[in-house]
């Protein structure tokens, strides 16, 4: 009895050696609502609601989010070069490797947003509110450079927001 188990160990760690299970990750946009290289760099998203709805690995040069709803959205991999952030609510959304350059991000709420490994280029971020983002320690320095003004719907000054000195 106890050779027979041992056997049926060593054989199904030999067919799972030879055979593994194939591994897929579980994908949010598997999930919920997903953009992923479909051209929709340069539309108009303005004042939509777009909660939760994920952007990857996807151009979104000259895209109009202005006064939309992000609350919860993802953005993986984009690159967001001279795209229109203006008084966006991307609050407890993510950005992870993504690139803000030449971005309007003005009375934006990226309150509780987790940012990593995301990049600020340039971009006009007064009046937002970033209380409890996570952000890279590097890109907060070069936020503070130019941080100014309060946000029109939280009241919070950008400064503090950021923890600027």
């Amino acid at each position: 009895m106890k050779y027979r188990s041992i056997l049926a160990s060593v054989i199904l760690a030999l067919v799972l050696f030879v055979f593994p299970l194939s591994a897929q990750a579980a994908s949010s946009s598997s999930v919920t609502n997903s953009l992923s290289n479909k051209g929709v760099g340069g539309k108009d998203f303005s004042g939509q609601s777009l909660i939760g709805i994920e952007f990857t690995s996807v151009k979104l040069e000259n895209t109009n989010f202005s006064a939309a709803d992000l609350r919860g959205a993802v953005f993986n991999g984009v690159l967001l070069d001279t795209v229109n952030f203006h008084g966006v609510d991307f609050s407890q959304g993510i950005a992870y490797l993504s690139k803000f350059k030449d971005a309007d991000l003005s009375d934006a709420v990226f309150t509780d947003a987790m940012m990593l490994r995301s990049t600020f280029d340039n971009v006009d971020i007064i009046g937002a509110d970033f209380t409890n983002a996570i952000l890279d320690m590097l890109q907060v320095k070069q936020l503070c450079v130019h941080a100014s003004g309060v946000n029109s719907k939280t009241g919070v000054d950008t400064r503090q927001s950021l923890g600027c000195k």
